[in-house]
Parts: C-alpha cells; sequence; structure tokens
C-alpha cells in the first residue's frame, strides 16, 4: 500500500519550494524536497543496517526537524518507529526498551543518553548517506508504524502502537474537519515522544502542505515573538503553557493577527485564558485526544467557542463519539457518563499487552475512561477522568467544577482538586492551590465564592498552598504527585 507510505514523497513532487519545516533554534529550514532528500538518506542507512520490516527503531532526542525524516524513513522501510521520552530516569527507560526490544537506537549527541544498546547511532549519521531516492518495503495498512508509550501517571508504560490508517486518517480527518491547507503555519513545542508533538497538527499539516516551526525548550516570551515573526496560523498549547503566556509583556502589547485560531489540549483549560484571548480580540479554543485515538476527535466553531468555554464540540467528520452511563445505556443530554470513540484514528493494540487492549477496546469502540456531558446542541463536554471522581458522603463530585470555581478568584495562577480519603466522608475535596503572592484573605475569600458557586458538599475542606503544582514531561498537572504529597505528609 505505497499510498499510505509515500503520501510525504508526493507532496515533496507537488510542493517541492515550499518550506515544510523550521528549526526555531537553529534557525535551519528545510523545503518539501530538503526533507525528502532527508528521507531518502535515512532510508538508505536503515537498508544499509539490515533492518527488517516490523524492526523498532527508538530515538532519544528533544524536539528537532531531524526526528520528521527519521520518522518517514521508517515509514517506507516498514520499521516502526518508538520515540523514547527522554525527561524519564534511566531505570524507567530501561523497562521501555525491555519491553519494545529495539533493533536500533538513535540518539542527539548533546542529550547525555542514558542507555547502551548494541546498535547506537547519532542522529546526524545519515549524512554521510549519499542523496538517493528512498526504497521502500511494502506494507499493509494496519501495519504499525510510530509505538508511542503512554505513562506517566496512570502506571506501567503501554506502547500505543499507530498503523499507517491511524496516523493518516487522523491526518485527513483533522485536514477536512478543520480546514487546514497548505498556507497554514504551525508552531510546535509539544514534546515529539507525545501523540500531540506529532499527530495533533504537525503531521496533518505536512500532509495538507503547511509549515512547521520546531521549538525545544518552550519559554512563553519567545513563543509569542515566533509566533509574529513567522506568522503562524494555528497552534497547540497546553494550559500551563497559556497561563504563562497571558502573564507575558508581550502577550499584553501585542496584537497576533495572523493567528486564525488558538488550540489548548492535554488538560481541561481555566476560563479565565479563554478571556485573556477574547478580550484581545483572539479567537480560542479546546480539543480533545488522547494517544489511542488521534488524538484529534472534535470540532468546535471558533466562533462559538467563548460562548461555549469547555465545549469541545461536535465529533469530526469521519469519527464518531457516544457517552454511556455505569450501566451500558447512552446517556441523555446533560448526564455525565463515560466518553466512547471510535473511528479508523484509533490504534492497534498495546505492544505486548492483550489483556490491556482488550479492557479498552469494545465492540469496535474505544472507552477513554473520561467523563463527558453531552448538552442540548450535540455539543460534548469533558467534565474529568473517571479514576479522579470524589464520592463524598455518597455525592459524585467531579474535579474539574471545582478548580474552575477556585480559578475565578484574580489571585489565583494555578488549582489542582483531588479526592483524600476520611474515615467519615470516604473521600474529602482537597485543593492545591498556587498564587503568585500571599493574600492574607485568600481562604476566606476562596471560602466565599464556593459557597456562592457550588453546593456545599463540593465545596474543599482542605485547602493546601504551594509554591507550584508537580508536571508531567508535557506540562499537565500531576495528580498522582499530589497523592503522594498527601500519602507523605508534605502538605
Amino acid at each position: 500500500m505505497f499510498v499510505e507510505q509515500e503520501w510525504i514523497l508526493k507532496r515533496a513532487a507537488l510542493t517541492p519550494h515550499h518550506i515544510a519545516l523550521i528549526n526555531l533554534t537553529s534557525k535551519e529550514q528545510w523545503t518539501y524536497q530538503q526533507l525528502s532528500e532527508e528521507i531518502g538518506k535515512w532510508s538508505q542507512f536503515f537498508e544499509r543496517q539490515q533492518l527488517q520490516k516490523g524492526s523498532r527503531v527508538a530515538v532519544f532526542a528533544k524536539n528537532h526537524i531531524q526526528l520528521f525524516a527519521v520518522l518517514f524513513a521508517c515509514g517506507l522501510r516498514g520499521l516502526i518507529y518508538v520515540p523514547l521520552n527522554w525527561r524519564l530516569s534511566k531505570e524507567e527507560l530501561t523497562q521501555i526498551l525491555e519491553d519494545a526490544t529495539p533493533a536500533i537506537l538513535l540518539y542527539e549527541e548533546d542529550s547525555h543518553c542514558p542507555l547502551v544498546l548494541e546498535k547506537m547511532f547519532s542522529l546526524h549519521v545519515s549524512q554521510h548517506e549519499k542523496e538517493i531516492q528512498p526504497s521502500r518495503q511494502d506494507v499493509d495498512v494496519d501495519d504499525p508504524w510510530l509505538m508511542i508509550y503512554t505513562g506517566g501517571t496512570t502506571g506501567q508504560p503501554k506502547g500505543v502502537v499507530l498503523s499507517f490508517q491511524s496516523v493518516n486518517w487522523n491526518a485527513m480527518n483533522t485536514i477536512i474537519s478543520w480546514g487546514l491547507h497548505a498556507q497554514d503555519r504551525t508552531l510546535n513545542y509539544m514534546p515529539m515522544f507525545h501523540t500531540g508533538g506529532l499527530n495533533a497538527l504537525c503531521i496533518p499539516l505536512l500532509m495538507a502542505g503547511g509549515t512547521v516551526i520546531i521549538g525545544d525548550k518552550f519559554d512563553a516570551e519567545e513563543a509569542l515573538q515566533a509566533t509574529n515573526q513567522y506568522q503562524t496560523t494555528i497552534s497547540l498549547f497546553v494550559p500551563t503553557m497559556y497561563q504563562a503566556m497571558i502573564a507575558t509583556k508581550y502577550f499584553q502589547e501585542n496584537q497576533f493577527p495572523s493567528m486564525k485560531v488558538f488550540l489548548s489540549g492535554g488538560a481541561p483549560c481555566p476560563h479565565p485564558i479563554y478571556d485573556a484571548f477574547y478580550n484581545k480580540g483572539l479567537f480560542f479554543k479546546e480539543g480533545y485526544g488522547l494517544t489511542e485515538a488521534g488524538p484529534n476527535n472534535f470540532y468546535i466553531d471558533r466562533e462559538r467557542a467563548y460562548a461555549k468555554k469547555g465545549a469541545v464540540g461536535k465529533s469530526m467528520q469521519f469519527n464518531e463519539a457516544k457517552i454511556i452511563s455505569h450501566t451500558g445505556k447512552s446517556c441523555a443530554p446533560g448526564e455525565v457518563g463515560e466518553l466512547l470513540v471510535r473511528g479508523k484514528h484509533m490504534f492497534r493494540f498495546y505492544w505486548n499487552n492483550k489483556q490491556e487492549t482488550a479492557n479498552i477496546l469494545q465492540d469496535g469502540w474505544l472507552k477513554t475512561g473520561d467523563l463527558a456531558m453531552m448538552d442540548a446542541e450535540g455539543d460534548f463536554y469533558i467534565v474529568g477522568r473517571r479514576k479522579e471522581m470524589i464520592i463524598s458522603g455518597g455525592e459524585n463530585i467531579y474535579p474539574q467544577e471545582v478548580e474552575q470555581c477556585l480559578l475565578r478568584h484574580p489571585d489565583v495562577r494555578e488549582v489542582a482538586v483531588i479526592g483524600v480519603g476520611d474515615d467519615y466522608w470516604g473521600e474529602i475535596v482537597t485543593a492545591f492551590i498556587v498564587c503568585p503572592h500571599q493574600v492574607a484573605s485568600l481562604l476566606d475569600d476562596l471560602n466565599e465564592l464556593c459557597h456562592q458557586q457550588l453546593g456545599r458538599y463540593k465545596i474543599p475542606k482542605q485547602m493546601i498552598f504551594l509554591d507550584e503544582l508537580p508536571k508531567t514531561s508535557v506540562g499537565k498537572i500531576d495528580k498522582k504527585a499530589l497523592y503522594r504529597l498527601v500519602d507523605s505528609s508534605i502538605c
């Protein structure tokens, strides 16, 4: 099925001189023709290494445009691209290598790679290859192309296997449903060892013929300046990044005329962030996804997003979504249940884990583990993780609702709400709060705000103030770390 493998080469033939990739740090840029040539070098290198179809190619490197050449060369050769989270410990990385058993490890020379493998090569090794027409191995649409390890907050890492169909249908669906085209440009700081850094916008835009600007270490001021310098049109950041961006002087003093829309993903977005963009006349909206599906699943028109803060919209053109109760019945509008999705963008299976694969897939639907609600207009809202729902005194409490309430206070920068075990209530609502400066009356103010906005059983019985909240490798608030704080009685 050469079309699934070679579309990037066809794109290079269609628009050879259009800029495909820009490295923000080094300012290096590649046209689509240059990208095609780099892919050819890697394809030749893999062939010389005698890697067989299905072999895993592990990559240990920070964000760089060279990673796309490796990724597409893996696709041509029928190899499985395995990006490693360089922020993990040596023990965690070793565990992943033992599971994935890669045939080869590519690493960035200045990355201080702690791993040792029989076949290890620098990311620059392909530069010694001649520029030739890329060669390929025949593959099926269901053959694996990427294996992305999830993991950080829910236990043992799992290798999520994405086929050619998974990746390409997510890209095509995104292009059609979101209206992407060759004039679009995105700035990406999302780590390229996660699906958000590869599949949310980068691969769809490359398929559409657009331009991808790759950032390495996120800096709020730099990101905003680059947005204007490179005239980006659509970009994805996580809420913690947006919190830093709207606090900068550059954001407050500048306009961003090229931007069609700012996207937020990875975690529920605080409503004050919506307000900051709306007050500058900028469009802002949220998306929803997971490594096992897409990650793109929904679309909401940018014109409607502010009036429906928190909504992710309706399912995209070529996938479906539904919400079911604990009994398996479809939920009525306004009723909270588990979100299920399906479509050709779904993952194939978990590597070496048939049981977990069977647990998450049900009659062709993928059980996300996330709680959602659909309103009367058919728009979906993500309420929170099913495992994070708090049951206190027999009442169900969704942390996101409490978090959004506390974030309405102007002195609150970040909030995370969890349930802490209690002999009487079962669980009590506990809020971890970050504020930029100490406010003597803040605790009283927050209690009053909660009494005005929430039912009494939802009001936090504990409010704990921290200098900062722990984050995962992609900038999400790490609630598992907060549970450990409680267990260790540090706070």
